[in-house]
Parts: C-alpha cells; sequence; structure tokens
C-alpha cells in the first residue's frame, strides 16, 4: 500500500475530530463501508467518534446494535464476506472478550480457509488504555492478544494526522484490522490535519525526535510519555531516539533495527501488563537480528501483571511515566 498525497487544505484537529473525519470520509466515497456497534447511532459513539454520521447517512450504514460484542464481531464477519466494508466500534477495548470466539476462530482464518479466494476487509475500533481515570475493564490494553492471532492486522495511532491516515488504510484494507485508540489522546493532543483523502501505509513506523544514544520503541498512548522522558534526557545530553510503531501487525522491522544499530541501548514502553505484552515480542526480534549490536541489556517499562486499577490515583502509579522511562534510559546509559 502506498500512501497517498494529502490535499493542501488542512484543519486543526484533536484526534477524535480526526477519526470522526475519516469515517465520514469513507462513507461519503465508498457505499460498502458500513459503521455499527454499541451507541454509535443515535448518541455517536460514548467519545462522540461517530457524531452526527447517522443523521447524514441514514440508519442503514450508521446503526446502533444490542450490548453483545459477540454479535457485533460475527456481524462484521458476515458483513464482509457479502463485499461489504464493516467498520465495527467495541466500546471499550476491555469489553471485546467476549467477542474473541468469533475473532479467533474466524475473523482472521477466511484467506488462510479458503486459500486467498475470499477476504475479509473488516475494521474493529476500539478505545484503549488508561490516563482518565475509567471504571474497570474500561482501560485494558489487550493488543498482544490480537497481535498473536494470525491474519488480523493491528495498529495503534498517537497522532490525530495519524489517525485520520491509518484508519483510512485500515478501512480499505482487504484484511481484518483492529484499530485502537488511545483514549488519553481523544482530545489532550491537537494538529493540523489533512482535509482530503489521506493514507498512511500500514506497517511504517515513524521516528518521532532523532538521537544517537538510546532507541525508545513505543506506541499509542505512550509516545507522548517517551517524548518527555526524552526531553528531559536531552537536556542531561543524551540524545533519544523515539518510535512510534504505529502498527504491531505489520511490524516495521526495518526502522527498528536502523535505529538499535545506530544507539545500541533500548528501551520499549508500553501500558499492557508485562508478562506476555507486545514489548516482548519486540524485544526478542531485536536479541534476534541485532544483539551484536546491543551495549546494555533491553529494559522494558510497563504495566503490571494485575487488572488495571479502576478510578483511583493508583492508575498513576500502574500507567507508565515520564520518570519511569527517564530511569530506564539512565540504566541503559550506565550499563
Amino acid at each position: 500500500m502506498t500512501a497517498t498525497a494529502p490535499r493542501t487544505d488542512t484543519r486543526t484537529m484533536t484526534m477524535i475530530a480526526a477519526i470522526n473525519n475519516a469515517l465520514d470520509l469513507a462513507l461519503e466515497q465508498d457505499d460498502t463501508v458500513h459503521i455499527f456497534g454499541e451507541d454509535v447511532g443515535v448518541m455517536g459513539g460514548v467519545f462522540r467518534a461517530t457524531d452526527g454520521l447517522q443523521a447524514k447517512y441514514g440508519i442503514d450504514r450508521v446503526f446502533d446494535t444490542p450490548l453483545a460484542e459477540a454479535a457485533i464481531v460475527g456481524m462484521g464477519i458476515g458483513m464482509g464476506l457479502a463485499g461489504l466494508k464493516p467498520v465495527a466500534e467495541i466500546q471499550f477495548a476491555g469489553f471485546l472478550y467476549p467477542a474473541l470466539d468469533q475473532v479467533l476462530s474466524h475473523l482472521g482464518r477466511y484467506r488462510h480457509r479458503t486459500r486467498s479466494r475470499y477476504h475479509l476487509p473488516m475494521v474493529v475500533r476500539a478505545p484503549y488504555g488508561g490516563g482518565v481515570h475509567t471504571p474497570e475493564q474500561h482501560a485494558d490494553s489487550p493488543e498482544a492478544i490480537l497481535a498473536h492471532t494470525p491474519g488480523i492486522k493491528v495498529v495503534i495511532p498517537s497522532t490525530p494526522a495519524d489517525a485520520k491516515g491509518l484508519l483510512l488504510s485500515a478501512i480499505h484494507d482487504p484484511d481484518p484490522v483492529f484499530f485502537f485508540e488511545a483514549i488519553k489522546l481523544y482530545r489532550s493532543v491537537k494538529e493540523t490535519v489533512p482535509t482530503g483523502d489521506y493514507r498512511i501505509p500500514l506497517g511504517k513506523a515513524r521516528i518521532v525526535t532523532d538521537g544517537d544514544d538510546v532507541t525508545v520503541i513505543c506506541y499509542g498512548g505512550m509516545v507522548e510519555v517517551a517524548q518527555k522522558a526524552a526531553a528531559a534526557a536531552q537536556s542531561a545530553g543524551i540524545g533519544v531516539e523515539v518510535i512510534d510503531l504505529r502498527t504491531l501487525v505489520p511490524l516495521d522491522t526495518d526502522t527498528i533495527l536502523a535505529s538499535v544499530k545506530k544507539t545500541g541501548r533500548v528501551v520499549v514502553v508500553t501500558e499492557a501488563p508485562r508478562t506476555g505484552g507486545f514489548h516482548s515480542e519486540i524485544s526478542a526480534t531485536i536479541a534476534e537480528e541485532a544483539i551484536e549490536y546491543l551495549r546494555a541489556p533491553i529494559v522494558r517499562v510497563t504495566g503490571f501483571d494485575a487488572p488495571y486499577p479502576p478510578f483511583t490515583a493508583i492508575e498513576d502509579v500502574y500507567r507508565p511515566n515520564a520518570v519511569r522511562v527517564a530511569r530506564a534510559i539512565k540504566a541503559v546509559m550506565g550499563y
């Protein structure tokens, strides 16, 4: 997939506005695109990602579903096989678990099952992650479960422009894509975003800051955390290269390995639990492909092996912050 040239027209948007803009454009350009999920129609979504779209495109194109995640994904599978482009919303990523049978047993398998005679173009959007003191199961980070499922792509943007460009690419991708959106970033970040058809290819990471001493690898809500830690390290004379993966599957190993070979020191930052997280996959890839370049052990900064804490200020201890990342940078520099 190649990136389309963005139009010169731009507008300052939050991430939630950029997502709404992408969905609006997709509905306008392609009448096979349908959006559905819990409260996405009349209400416009709990975060207003689909605000105004049902009124504009009608109840047949944008519609509410029962509170039944397995039914949402299962219906999307049928729609995709019938030639439509379903865009389903799971209201929070932590609500996904009832649908895992549909995901693991069916969604990712159709290309393989039919020897590529059938593709399944479906996008599943879901808010994920912490930072806003949500209730239980509203801040989970289940991306590793999806990344471990063959046939499924996993996309996690960190900026409004990336959210729009990656979402449009995901909608027009022939395979199923899970699109996780960091709740913390929905309205806390604004930037100029192209207003026209604008796509970013899946599988291409973004170098956020250049540096020669340490590579910090992150995605989604952890990118702004890594940037703060990198700024603090820079003031101490340490050059930090922050890599925003953008997509976990496919993974841009070329960008990762090129940076590791330059710096020789690596910190991987995610807010998911430590054991079995995607951070471990990144670390293993580096160990297999570039261990001779490492000057220090890889350090992971993650959540903990416990359910995400609801509501309370304990969240500020669970969720990685710039101080924890800065300590990890100091550790690899001092090895």
